[in-house]
């Protein structure tokens, strides 16, 4: 049995926003943490994305799969793969800053996206790959069990994620942040920290596609475009508040109901206007962004600094 209805958008938006927001808490390792601009977001979800659907789907004579592995193991390949290629990546890029960064990894993402929109052996092409299984489900509101299955996959991507930023390898992230010079006077390996956190966000990023393709059950390259898998990643993080955890999940929610409201709004205009209604969701976000960063640049919440821990005196 399937929701409908209300009940039905609830649980396909909490699942969307979920999603986006392990993507924004994968981001926020790397910029919010690090100060590292990774504009290829789009590249390890598709990474992950593609995994999962490869090693869990169905059969296809037209593409390499039909392994019919668990869950549990396409979403620990997608992320044990985009955490190695983030490694590979990284060894290169890592000593890149701001702008040089953000060119090479958009790059690289488009790269990846053309790779599987072109290597129809591996990814059935633009045709994309169908049939890939929810999990934990026997066809009774799988809707709901795979929210379930999101929402802790959030909880514990968040936990991790948290626990990192409190930990003594987020003070030497956030150090490396604002001051690298000095970080690294201190007798830190700069390098070695700025690989680890790019490895370890795009790890994430690579876990949430592998979410989405069990989600959605279908695939293809056209999902993995920089406006819905980079552009309004960055806008729920910088909205939200960069290097809050917190910050990252209120920025997916209200970003996405800005998102998905105006998608219905759409679907009201006349057919004339129909076309122009995808370039003005774009705008309409852009506004808010710029909104936000007008009245509150640090985002809706702000940056926690952690407590310094006083030293007892015997």
């Amino acid at each position: 049995m399937e929701l409908s209805g209300y009940a039905g958008y609830l649980v396909f938006f909490l699942s969307t926003v979920s999603i986006y927001a392990i993507l924004a808490l994968g981001l926020n390792v790397q910029w919010g943490l690090t100060g590292q601009i990774n504009i290829g977001i789009a590249g390890f979800y598709a990474i992950g994305a593609y995994t999962t659907a490869i090693l869990t789907g169905g059969a296809n004579p037209e593409h390499v799969g039909g392994f019919g592995l668990p869950f549990l193991v396409g979403a620990a390949a997608a992320i044990g793969l985009s955490g190695v290629i983030a490694l590979l990546i990284g060894m290169i890029t890592v000593n890149l800053r701001s702008d040089y960064l953000a060119i090479a990894t958009i790059g690289i993402a488009e790269i990846i996206r053309f790779f599987f929109q072109n290597e129809e052996w591996l990814s059935h092409g633009v045709r994309g790959i169908a049939d890939i299984p929810r999990p934990f489900t026997d066809g009774k509101d799988s809707g709901l069990v795979f929210l379930a299955v999101v929402l802790v996959s959030l909880a514990i991507v968040y936990f991790l994620v948290e626990r990192a930023r409190l930990a003594p390898w987020g003070r030497v992230l956030r150090a490396i942040r604002d001051n690298e010079d000095a970080t690294e006077a201190a007798g830190k390996n700069v390098r070695i920290f700025r690989l680890q956190a790019f490895v370890f966000g795009s790890a994430i990023m690579g876990f949430a596609g592998a979410l989405y393709a069990h989600f959605i059950g279908f695939i293809s390259p056209d999902a993995f475009e920089p406006v819905f898998a980079t552009f309004i990643v960055w806008v729920m993080l910088i909205a939200g508040g960069s290097g809050n955890n917190k910050g990252a999940l209120l920025g997916s929610v209200v970003v996405w109901l800005v998102w998905s409201g105006t998608e219905t709004l759409a679907t009201r205009l006349p057919p004339e206007y129909a076309t122009q209604a995808s370039s003005a969701r774009v705008l309409l976000v852009g506004v808010l962004l710029q909104i936000v960063l007008l009245t509150r640049p640090q985002g809706m919440l702000p940056e926690e600094r952690p407590k310094p821990i006083a030293r007892r005196r015997d």
